[in-house]
């Protein structure tokens, strides 16, 4: 009886330290959780309700779901000096990983892993790549195509006007997508380009939208970091001119209710998480990560909820087109077909499949060929219906 009581014993003692040990190991592991904090430069205010809006609301997702991420971020940082506020995120504020989100950040960025080798870097939509250096895009081109396809069976003028920032590869890509899609269904209409020379620029997105309506273009698309072009298309519209207009990185409908067809939205907060984690579980590459419409980074619409305004519906489908694949059919579901092929993978269908000839005549893009990742990186052509020639 007495063995069986001191077996009793020793195994409610052994039970007792078990649990002890149990709830102090995980004390322990929760205390030593590691952390990671991720600094983002942005080039515009987040209040611009564009681009770097849009970041930073990848920004605010990726730091909800990850309970161990801590972020920081400054905004309106001028190109030139984006070398000391990348030395500032890491000295100061101690950043384990750095977004830099503007084209023009691509070389400093570089220099920063070079002087930093301890710490990681990634950069939007550039091409150079480093060790501990990588880049990443979330790109529009796909979308871009489909808003070419609505603005080419709306037009009634058959001049379509585009308000881009700066003539670099990016935006000529979705320049060329977005009349690429207009060809598709109107061979008739002519795409006109104004350059403002500014991501963010209110003023001079409004004066080019409103020289490229006074030139007779019906329909707008752009790249700028504001509403601006979409105001301009709604004040016309609402004085009796129908201005069709295209959002832009962010939810814009509400800018240009009676306006705004459709749009191009990103949704940066899935491609944040991922790189995080990756870079958190030791798995992350320093290779480039480029998210179209298959990885639900590219979304088409004006807004989250519409992947096309209901209000300019009926005119979409009252407009018929012909297709090789699908033959005859409105433009309104060749959109969605198009769009559900492209979530199946670029493999499925892609804008840019030959041949495609630029507007000097020269065919760039066999027939049956399709443009390589490389190819669209550094693309610097028009295609044949978009008017003029890029600035150098």
């Amino acid at each position: 009886m007495r063995g069986r009581k001191n077996w009793r014993r020793r195994f409610v003692w052994i039970l007792f330290c078990a649990v002890l040990l149990t709830i102090f190991g995980a004390g322990v592991g929760i205390a030593a959780e590691k952390q990671l904090k991720a600094g983002f430069v942005y080039v515009g205010p987040v209040g611009d309700y564009g681009w770097s809006h849009a970041h930073d609301a990848g920004r605010k997702y990726a730091e909800k779901q990850l309970p161990w991420l801590k972020t920081v971020y400054i905004e309106s940082v001028a190109e030139a000096d984006s070398a000391r506020i990348i030395d500032r995120f890491i000295q100061e504020e101690k950043c384990d990983v750095v977004f830099t989100t503007s084209f023009g950040y691509m070389d400093d960025t570089i220099k920063a892993g070079a002087k930093y080798p301890d710490k990681h870097f990634m950069h939007c939509s550039g091409f150079k790549q480093a060790k501990n250096v990588g880049t990443y895009f979330a790109d529009l081109y796909q979308t871009y195509y489909l808003n070419g396809l609505m603005a080419g069976g709306l037009t009634k003028s058959n001049k379509i006007g585009y308000v881009a920032a700066f003539p670099i590869p990016e935006l000529v890509r979705h320049i060329n997508a977005f009349a690429l899609g207009i060809k598709a269904v109107n061979p008739k209409a002519e795409v006109h380009v104004r350059w403002t020379y500014a991501w963010y620029g209110p003023d001079k997105a409004r004066e080019a939208a409103e020289a490229l309506i006074a030139e007779g273009c019906d329909a707008l698309a752009f790249t700028e970091d504001t509403p601006a072009v979409i105001e301009v298309g709604q004040e016309h519209t609402e004085k009796g001119k129908q201005i069709y207009t295209f959002s832009h990185y962010s939810p814009m409908q509400p800018y240009g209710k009676d306006s705004v067809v459709s749009g191009q939205l990103v949704d940066w907060g899935v491609m944040y998480e991922k790189i995080l984690k990756d870079l958190y579980e030791g798995t992350w590459k320093s290779d480039d990560q480029w998210w179209l419409v298959a990885e639900k980074a590219a979304i088409l619409g004006g807004s989250f909820s519409e992947p096309i305004n209901p209000k300019f519906a009926d005119e979409l489908k009252a407009v018929t087109v012909k297709t090789k694949d699908f033959k005859a059919l409105s433009v309104y579901d060749l959109i969605f077909k198009r769009y559900e092929q492209m979530k199946k993978g670029s493999d499925v269908f892609d804008p840019y499949m030959g041949p495609i000839s630029d507007n000097t005549g020269m065919l760039q893009i066999k027939a049956g060929e399709k443009a390589s990742k490389g190819e669209l990186l550094s693309i610097m052509y028009y295609a044949d219906n978009v008017v003029g020639s890029i600035p150098k």
